[in-house]
């Protein structure tokens, strides 16, 4: 929580300095190289009558966007998989998983004259959990459908090239199935931290 409040804090400072106007044209390409933070939100639901909890995981984070109009543009997130521990309350870890964040998202980039280029975005995702293991039995847990939200800022390092820092929220709720029967829901409401070094062409 307090790395997630210093992340927005630091992203709302830098895009009050600003100042008005550098646009980004349309029919421009970037792509992303970095690094995520995804921490689930603290209460992650019910399994088998007990709290779930999912552990925080960071792994490389892979962005495209096209510009559809100037300072609009459609973007990919991609990821290598997080890896996450999967605890109950009174028990303790009871399995683990993988998934992958595939997200779509339409962001707007607020034109300035400065460096700094702050953006905003929502969009759909779509999470695909893989690889689970536990020692109780056959551990499955749902895809997930969900809405994606993001604010961030670019920092321009050279005329084609900035960092980029930003934080996503995304809902991800899923069944979770033990054996092949539902016993309980996994709500992971994660945040993603993200810094990446973004170049157009």
């Amino acid at each position: 929580m307090k790395l997630r409040t210093a992340v927005l804090t630091s992203a709302v400072a830098m895009a009050a300095i600003a100042g008005p106007a550098f646009a980004q044209s349309q029919g421009d390409w970037t792509v992303g190289v970095g690094v995520g933070y995804l921490d689930p939100k603290s209460d992650n639901g019910t399994v088998a009558g007990a709290e779930l909890s999912v552990d925080s995981d960071t792994r490389p984070i892979f962005t495209a966007e096209y510009f559809v109009r100037d300072n609009l543009g459609i973007e990919l997130l991609a990821a290598t998989p997080f890896d996450h521990d999967l605890s109950l309350s009174g028990v303790g870890k009871i399995g683990s998983t993988k998934h992958l964040p595939p997200t779509l998202s339409l962001n707007y980039h607020f034109p300035t004259q400065s460096k700094f280029t702050p953006y905003v975005g929502a969009g759909l995702n779509y999470t695909v959990f893989f690889d689970e293991s536990s020692p109780l039995g056959d551990l499955k847990i749902d895809n997930s459908w969900g809405v994606s939200l993001q604010a961030g800022v670019d920092y321009q390092i050279t005329d084609a090239g900035a960092m980029r820092l930003n934080v996503r929220w995304f809902d991800i709720d899923s069944d979770v199935r033990l054996d092949g029967a539902k016993v309980g829901e996994a709500e992971i409401d994660p945040w993603l931290v993200g810094l990446t070094y973004v170049h157009r062409f």
